[in-house]
């Protein structure tokens, strides 16, 4: 009887045992979360732009009968002008960028008047001119931040203006000594400027590559000369002036479509094999 109930538990433990065996758990391996990493912005890029400016002229002083007789122009105004220019850039990193400009100030009007003697009598004049202005600038931006489609941004710049000035029509009608109206042209002149600009924005981006810009930009523009000598009258000077500009445009990134995803490896951990 001991052989047979021997015999029975003998069985009973071979086949739990190979119960056993046929349920085992592998051991589970568990994978850690991909993380993206987006490229950081960076490249070269083009701009264009056109604008609108308030121009505010400091003054203007010319020589009157000699050169130790100096006088400031009784008024002085510079007429508002458009603007158009273009550029070229480089995005450092995702707040910093920096470009060089070059714009063209179209024709923007002077009147002004001057006060003194004709044959010993007060007489006046009425002045009329033009100038054109080029300016190349070095600018540096910080962008802000990102928010949604909108980028802020604010600015400065440095640089010249080539600013040119037409030939300005002197005109005097109360000369005792010359009745009616009589004009005196001077010829314009022409030089460079010492010039810095501020600037603040925001750019908006149409498609991965396109940007719209729209902005507000103050120069100072600073003096020089404005005319020459004619009739005991000059040369001239102005005084310098100020510009306040409404601008929009364009940027275009070469690089702007090639800011990819990257997808590290994931780190799998590798397990040991099991043998039963």
């Amino acid at each position: 009887m001991k052989r047979v109930l021997s015999a029975a538990a003998a069985v009973l433990m071979t086949g739990s045992s190979g119960y056993a065996a046929d349920f085992y758990q592998p051991e589970v391996i568990e994978v850690p979360p991909v993380e993206q990493v987006v490229a950081p912005a960076g490249g070269w890029y083009l701009r264009g732009d056109t604008g609108f400016s308030l121009n505010k002229m400091r003054g203007a002083r010319y020589f009157q009968g000699s050169n130790k007789n100096m006088h400031d122009f009784d008024t002085a105004k510079l007429g508002n002008g458009f603007s158009i220019g273009g550029g070229v850039g480089y995005q450092i990193d995702d707040h910093l960028r920096t470009d060089v400009t070059l714009d063209y100030m179209f024709k923007s009007k002077f009147r002004g008047s001057t006060s003194g003697f004709c044959g010993g009598v007060a007489c006046h004049s009425s002045d009329r001119s033009s100038m054109t202005a080029l300016s190349l600038l070095a600018n540096a931006y910080v962008d802000i931040g990102t928010y949604g489609i909108f980028t802020p941004y604010v600015g400065g710049g440095i640089g010249g203006t080539y600013v040119k000035w037409n030939n300005l029509d002197n005109t005097i009608c109360d000369d005792p000594t010359n009745p009616g109206c009589y004009t005196t042209g001077h010829g314009g002149k022409k030089s460079w400027r010492f010039t810095y600009a501020l600037m603040a924005g925001a750019s908006v981006d149409l498609t991965c590559n396109l940007k719209a810009d729209v902005g507000y930009r103050f120069r100072h523009i600073t003096k020089g000369d404005m005319f020459g000598f004619k009739a005991n009258g000059g040369p001239g000077y102005d005084k310098g002036f100020y510009t306040h500009e409404a601008r929009a445009g364009l940027r275009y990134a070469f690089s702007g479509c090639e800011e990819q995803v990257y997808i590290p490896p994931a780190d799998i951990p590798i397990s040991q094999p099991v043998y039963k």
